[in-house]
């Protein structure tokens, strides 16, 4: 998926307006000790308001690293005075650091140190999800007023919510999306987990192929009958590729002692020299457009393959996938997407928390998609749709990392973004 045009300049201007001037208190535990770093600083910072921006510097005009989400426990390691916070600036991690004036000070530990792309929930998806049905439906702010007042938001039939909680209102069950909606569970459909991953690669050979057809033919030969007594595969079943054989119909793919398979029902990951950019032992990303795959790299060693689905449109054009190589210029625990502004839009969409954004070309990211299990076939609007485990796996794969309680993430020049490139 891709954000509009005019949306993704709302997400631009957003990240430039975080906040340039701050008020709050100056209370203790804070000692004037030349504003250096304080030493063993113990507990941890929790944040208070919203979304809270980070910077790379204890000034209001540092560079953007991040934001940390409400009720986060951040680790703190020091204090100093600086421009835009009435208090000080928090040291919360290497080139991050957040305004006393929108944490509180708590005694018990900070987050886990783990990375924030590690989930327990089923099928990699941070949230429980669900699609509007086909009347449509409606949010509220709180769910004593549900469908008794007017409603803050009309879900159109087909949107997507995120969910975090539900409720009961006069026998009548309600779900809270994660931006603070109650909804009628009645007119959700629950979204189906998907358990499809992408393959480790453990000696740097690609001799596999995934079935991308819902019913997929085994022949005796190359161009030849199907092959008596043998089930036609599945969509998403991965097959042992043994040998490759051209003929005037198409290429045919040898997938057992006897066995073949038409290469167009197939998608096979391909090798690529690493480019001339990525150092010794970096990691790196290459997603080919021709076979709809994506190989993650570490220096010259393939680690991970898989499906993707990339933008459908031609190139050059708005949906589709441009080629080049980029760098990850932020990522984002969840984000929203959408094409409601768009007037010439065919048809309208909006999918809250959309999860493990990552943006290399503007508004072109790879990240999770629920909505489709078309992988391996162009369907995107220009993103680079990953099914919701491998958007998590390669969330956790490049840099920069999230840190926990974060909720996106900017490079520094001692964590580069990740290196995309798209052939």
């Amino acid at each position: 998926m891709r954000r509009s045009g005019h949306t993704w300049m709302k997400f631009v201007a957003a990240i430039a307006l975080w906040p340039l001037s701050l008020a709050g208190s100056d209370l203790p535990p804070w000692r004037d000790a030349d504003d250096l770093p304080l030493p063993d600083p113990t507990g941890s910072v929790v944040v208070q308001r919203g979304e809270q921006s980070i910077v790379a510097e204890p000034t209001a005009m540092g560079a953007r690293r991040g934001t940390a989400k409400m009720g986060a426990g951040l680790p703190w390691f020091g204090a100093k005075r600086g421009s835009g916070c009435a208090a000080r600036w928090i040291n919360i991690g290497p080139l991050s650091w957040i305004c006393q004036d929108v944490v509180a000070f708590d005694p018990r530990p900070a987050l886990p140190p783990g990375p924030a792309s590690e989930t327990t929930a089923t099928g990699g998806l941070p949230f429980r999800y669900y699609f509007v049905g086909p009347g449509g439906s409606n949010g509220y702010p709180r769910l004593d007023d549900a469908e008794e007042v007017a409603p803050d938001r009309d879900f159109e039939p087909g949107f997507a919510v995120a969910t975090v909680d539900e409720g009961a209102k006069q026998n009548a069950r309600y779900a809270r999306t994660h931006h603070g909606l109650w909804v009628p569970l009645r007119d959700l459909v629950p979204v189906t987990p998907f358990d499809f991953r992408g393959e480790e690669l453990k000696d740097g050979k690609i001799d596999f192929a995934w079935v991308v057809e819902d019913r997929a033919v085994v022949y005796a030969a190359p161009g030849g009958a199907p092959l008596k007594g043998e089930t036609p595969r599945r969509r998403f079943e991965k097959v042992e590729v043994l040998e490759e054989k051209a003929t005037k119909g198409g290429a045919y793919l040898r997938i057992g002692e006897k066995g073949w398979m038409r290469a167009r029902d197939m998608r096979r990951p391909t090798l690529s020299p690493a480019p001339t950019e990525v150092r010794a032992g970096e990691r790196w990303i290459d997603v080919d457009l021709a076979t709809q795959t994506l190989v993650a790299w570490e220096g010259e060693t393939p680690v991970f393959a898989t499906l993707v689905s990339t933008g459908k449109g031609r190139e050059g054009t708005d949906s589709a996938t441009p080629r080049g190589e980029f760098r990850i210029w932020v990522k984002l625990a969840s984000a929203n997407m959408d094409n409601l502004e768009d007037d010439d839009a065919a048809k309208y969409y909006a999918i809250e928390d959309v999860p493990y954004v990552q943006y290399f070309a503007k508004g072109v990211g790879l990240h999770g998609a629920f909505w489709h299990r078309g992988f391996g076939h162009e369907r995107s609007h220009g993103c680079v749709n990953l099914a919701p485990l491998d958007a998590q796996r390669l969330f956790a794969f490049t840099s920069p990392h999230l840190p926990a309680g974060w909720t996106a993430v900017l490079p520094t020049s001692i964590e580069v973004g990740t290196l995309v490139r798209v052939r």
